[in-house]
């Protein structure tokens, strides 16, 4: 395998184990959803948040108790942890009475502290919660297309990075036909 083929395997590797954790779940208004995200260690924070609420959070947990003060007014008694004591690092997110308003991007990160150490990170789980009116169908709204498009775009990912691969090889092959003729 050259240089080349290796680092396009790599490439499609990592997209795969970075999109493959990210999860969509579709609920009716006026339902409770749990938003699962788990730890490994010691929990020291749990920030759930939505990326277009900017400062704000779903929910903080920090020092052994919620923050309400850095909560965003929409989720205020609405959210909870699945396990408040965080038995085998469970701090999925309840989410109370949803409603089509909390349709969108979640993250959960996690603070951990292991021996020593506060391991720190990207996003822990990252979920697309689509919230539909009562009785509508699944397919009857716009919002769940977004499965089909990125499940479209990585078998589109695939095949280009199938087609680049092949013409890596014939390209090699080619060239290296031409060494031994000469």
């Amino acid at each position: 395998m050259t240089a080349a083929s290796e680092s396009l395997c790599c490439t499609l590797l990592l997209f795969v184990c970075v999109f493959a954790d990210d999860k969509i779940i579709t609920a009716e208004s006026g339902q409770n959803v749990i938003l699962p995200c788990r730890a490994l260690n010691t929990i020291i924070v749990v920030e759930w948040s939505r990326p277009d609420l900017n400062e704000e959070y779903v929910l903080l947990h920090r020092d052994g108790h919620f923050d309400p003060a850095s909560q965003h007014p929409s989720f205020k008694n609405r959210v909870d942890l699945q396990d408040r004591q965080m038995k085998d690092g469970d701090v999925s997110l309840i989410l109370k009475d949803v409603t089509t308003n909390d349709t969108g991007t979640y993250e959960c990160r996690i603070r951990e502290s292991k021996n020593r150490g506060i391991l720190e990170g990207g996003p822990s789980n990252t979920i697309y919660l689509s919230v539909v009116a009562p009785g509508q169908t699944r397919g009857d709204t716009e919002d769940e297309s977004v499965g089909l498009i990125v499940g479209l775009s990585f078998i589109g990912v695939l095949l280009a990075a199938a087609v680049v691969g092949f013409l890596i090889y014939r390209k090699q092959t080619e060239v290296a036909s031409t060494g031994r003729a000469s």
